[in-house]
């Protein structure tokens, strides 16, 4: 591997704000090819993620990126000093639906949800998580939504096949409420024990 390589594409990557393919990083060096890009990318990758640093070269959206872990994002808000953007349950809810059903119409998303929301793919469309990707053949040539590259980037996704099952989800869930419900029943039997009496025989003084 050919040192000078991995450095620019290494340059080319901490001096951008969003993921690279190595497709675009080889429009930026002639005399490499796109299989040189690509190997020196998975040497880098590699590379920062034995380093055990707070960063990594991560393959996201279609392409690289430098990326801190997880962990220290509630030191870099602080520094920010801003909160990270929360989604409301209904909007994550549409926004879960349409990954994993797209490309949909509204309608359709309507039907699984059973409210209105009209409202919500506006608000997750100026977020920029989804997009129009088209219209249906269909009366009224009614818009078809799809997610968009930000949204891989937000949840931190290579593509839309990393996305987790939906059987691995249930389970996930399924475990939560299972944790929940028997700390609530540790709870109740702590609440329900009897206190020791403090005025019986043994407590008298002698």
């Amino acid at each position: 591997m050919n040192r000078s390589l991995k450095l620019i594409v290494e340059a080319l990557l901490f001096s951008s704000d969003r993921p690279l393919s190595p497709k675009e990083i080889r429009s930026w060096i002639p005399e490499a090819t796109v299989s040189e890009v690509t190997s020196a990318l998975q040497e880098l990758v590699e590379e920062y993620e034995h380093l055990g640093r707070s960063f990594a070269i991560k393959e996201v959206a279609g392409g690289y990126q430098f990326r801190t872990h997880p962990m220290f994002a509630p030191f870099i808000l602080s520094m920010l000093k801003t909160t990270p953007s929360r989604l409301s349950r209904a909007a994550l809810e549409t926004l879960a639906i349409v990954a994993y059903k797209q490309p949909i119409l509204r309608q359709e998303i309507e039907r699984l949800r059973g409210v209105d929301v009209g409202g919500i793919l506006r608000s997750l469309m100026e977020k920029g998580l989804i997009r129009i990707v088209g219209r249906k053949n269909l009366p009224g040539r009614p818009l078809i939504y799809g997610t968009t590259k930000k949204f891989l980037e937000v949840f931190g996704l290579k593509d839309l096949n990393s996305l987790p099952k939906l059987k691995e989800i249930k389970e996930l869930a399924g475990h939560e409420q299972e944790t929940h419900q028997e700390k609530e029943d540790q709870e109740s039997e702590s609440k329900e024990a009897p206190i020791p009496s403090l005025s019986g025989p043994d407590n008298r003084p002698g």
